[in-house]
Parts: C-alpha cells; sequence; structure tokens
C-alpha cells in the first residue's frame, strides 16, 4: 500500500478532518501517516475552524455529531463551497444525520470502526469525485423512510428553523421583516409541502421534528437545545 512507487508519484491528496474529539484524529494520523499520496493537513472541532486555517483540502472527513450546533447540512454545504469533498467519519450510530448529509451531498460514509484500508480507499475515491460506497452508506440511503425530501426556498427555510425553535410568528416576522400574516402564509405553504411529500405536521412538535430531519436545525445533544436563542438561530441559518 504504501510501498507502490506509482503511488508514490501521485499528486497529493489533502486532507481535513472536522472533529471535536482528539482520539479520532490521532487514529487517522496514525494511519495515514505511511500512506505515500495521503497527507492529513489540518483538523479542527468546527468546519468554520477547518477552513479558516486557509490551506489548500481535496477532502475532509466529517463528524456529524458537533458540539457547535451545526447540522450535517450545513458542514457539507459550508465544504462543498469550498470546494472540498465530504466523507462522513462516524461510528454510524445515527441514520437520519447520514441520510441529512447525504441529501446536502456527501460522498459517502466510513465508520471509525473500518479498517484502515477501507479508510484510505474512501479517500481516494472521494478525492477524484467518487461516490465512496460501503454498506453503511447505502443502508442510510436504502433504508430513508422519508425519501420524498421537501424542496423549501431560503426564506421559507429560515421561517421553519426559527419558527421550529420555538419563536412566536410575531418574532419570526421581525427577525426577518415581514408581519406575522406574512409568517402564517409562509407556514400554511410549508405545512402543505410537507403534507404533499407524505410527511404530516400538525402540530409545532411536527414542525421541529421536520426541521431536524432535514436539516434546517441541528439535533438535540450534548448540550441544551433551550439555550438556543432568536439570534443563535438566525446566525445558523446564514
Amino acid at each position: 500500500m504504501t510501498g507502490d512507487p506509482l503511488l508514490r508519484d501521485a499528486p497529493l491528496i489533502r486532507v481535513g478532518m472536522v472533529d471535536d474529539h482528539r482520539s479520532p484524529i490521532w487514529g487517522i494520523e496514525r494511519v495515514l501517516d505511511p500512506v505515500a499520496d495521503i497527507a492529513l493537513i489540518c483538523s479542527a472541532g468546527t468546519v468554520a475552524g477547518v477552513l479558516g486555517e486557509r490551506v489548500p483540502l481535496d477532502v475532509v472527513l466529517l463528524d456529524l455529531r458537533l458540539d457547535d450546533g451545526t447540522t450535517p447540512r450545513e458542514n457539507v454545504n459550508a465544504l462543498s463551497a469550498a470546494g472540498v469533498a465530504t466523507v462522513v467519519y462516524t461510528s454510524g450510530e445515527h441514520p437520519a444525520l447520514l441520510r441529512s448529509a447525504a441529501r446536502a451531498g456527501a460522498l459517502g460514509v466510513v465508520l471509525k470502526s473500518a479498517d484502515e484500508a477501507i479508510i484510505i480507499d474512501a479517500i481516494r475515491a472521494a478525492a477524484q469525485g467518487r461516490v465512496v460506497l460501503t454498506t453503511e452508506w447505502a443502508a442510510a440511503i436504502d433504508g430513508d423512510p422519508e425519501l420524498a425530501a421537501v424542496d423549501l426556498s431560503p426564506q421559507l427555510q429560515k421561517v421553519l428553523a426559527l419558527y421550529a425553535s420555538g419563536e412566536t410568528s410575531a418574532r419570526v416576522g421581525a427577525a426577518l421583516g415581514v408581519s406575522a400574516e406574512t409568517v402564517n402564509e409562509y407556514l400554511k405553504r410549508i405545512r402543505q409541502k410537507y403534507a404533499d411529500a407524505g410527511r404530516p405536521t400538525r402540530t409545532k412538535v411536527d414542525l421541529f421534528k421536520r426541521a431536524v430531519e432535514d436539516g434546517w436545525l441541528p439535533v438535540p445533544q450534548r448540550r441544551a437545545a433551550s439555550t438556543a436563542t432568536l439570534g443563535d438561530v438566525m446566525r445558523r441559518r446564514r
């Protein structure tokens, strides 16, 4: 694997890693250190941290559950906008998050328990723009019970994220510069779109669930979601 002279002459694949725990990063350092054509260039606990290094990257290994409150969709979109391919690197126990990353354009998933050869092959495939074909990736996509994606305009995305976070129509309207009546009309459109997709949103809790499922809001995790303010949600939606 590392002794192949063809690989020594191959262009270097520059890898970044986003994980808010050090042990997986150390593990990837050990895996990639002897590999001639791949190098771990930088790592950080957030996508913003990796992109903030301002170094050229070809592939980023992305953990799905991060403490900064970002969603898989947001993170994959940010990496794609920077011209970086994304491979999800996860323990694999959250298929809904995998599906969200898939919808945003991640090229595949590799489990943290995977063999070294699988990790290396996945990085090489992603660097070439190829889908990383693994059993876990196929299962996440094929097993999606809600493949009927709902296409929301940027304005409807903001309304859904703010309202589902617990804000009133009036406060959502004030944040977006529209009236409460306009917000209620937007909510009617959102509910109808989800109903047409077979994913009803009869209650505000249902709206919250749909926003999480589709990546408009972060999954409640290691810190309390109730501490988020309207400003916090608005910053995440920008």
